[in-house]
């Protein structure tokens, strides 16, 4: 029997992944604002270029406003809570109304944060998953953790054969070796893997009230982007209909 891939697992896995995810802490001064604040404001409000210095007393709260800030430098404040708040909330305690602040955002000011980088995108919608009001929406946040994330391991994984993003790999070059567990091949020709895990999301995001606009965003962007899976098996098809269309 080989060795496992993560020693001592599901115990050090967990004692990791619990370790991620302690409380980020207040210094004096220091709070999330509350459900009373003018979120139009903020959208309207630019993050300044730079921020004061971190007191000598700041907790981690200030320290992560300081961390991202720079990444949303002139663009709308509310980013910016948008950000801390989910920083928060991936956390094994948050503060107590840092869900409904965070649902608050999404129901009064969509049209803003819907023009948020992609990455912060898939951040609110994988908060929807742990923090959703509804099991729909929860339901739908979970799904889109599990695809966005794997898509990150599996694309990080594959730039180290130093082939662009956009470039599929070429067809009939690919190795014997089965795949893992057991399963079945997957077929270019006849195979639709990738279109039972997209078409489901797009069919949920629709029914969703809040969540739906941005799972619908996240959805389009990615059918734009061809540096992922999705975008080079789509040409990996092509080509190989264009070859057996030729004889």
């Amino acid at each position: 029997m080989s060795d496992p891939v993560y020693p001592d697992a599901p115990e050090s896995l967990i004692t990791l992944w619990e370790g991620r995810r302690t409380r980020m802490g207040f210094g004096p001064g220091e709070e999330l604002p509350g459900l009373d604040i003018d979120l139009g404001a903020l959208a309207l409000a630019k993050v300044p270029a730079s921020l004061p210095p971190l007191a000598k007393d700041a907790g981690h709260h200030a320290r992560k406003v300081r961390e991202i800030a720079p990444e949303f430098a002139g663009l709308p404040a509310l980013y910016l809570l948008h950000g801390v708040t989910i920083a928060h909330l991936r956390k094994r305690r948050w503060p107590k109304h840092a869900p409904a602040l965070f649902r608050k955002m999404w129901e009064d000011q969509p049209e803003c944060l819907l023009r948020l980088p992609a990455r912060w995108l898939i951040s609110a919608a994988i908060t929807f998953g742990e923090h959703g009001k509804t099991e729909g929406e929860r339901t739908l946040g979970r799904e889109f953790n599990i695809l966005f994330s794997l898509m990150k391991l599996y694309e990080f994984e594959r730039l180290q054969s130093g082939t662009a993003p956009e470039d599929p790999f070429q067809i009939g070059r690919k190795h014997p070796g089965p795949l893992p567990l057991g399963m079945e091949p997957f077929s270019l020709t006849s195979g639709g893997l990738d279109i039972n895990l997209l078409a489901p999301l797009w069919l949920r995001a629709v029914d969703e009230p809040v969540l739906g606009p941005l799972a619908l965003t996240l959805m389009e962007r990615l059918n734009l982007d061809h540096g992922t899976i999705f975008g080079r098996l789509q040409k990996m098809r092509a080509r190989k209909a264009a070859r057996m269309a030729a004889g």
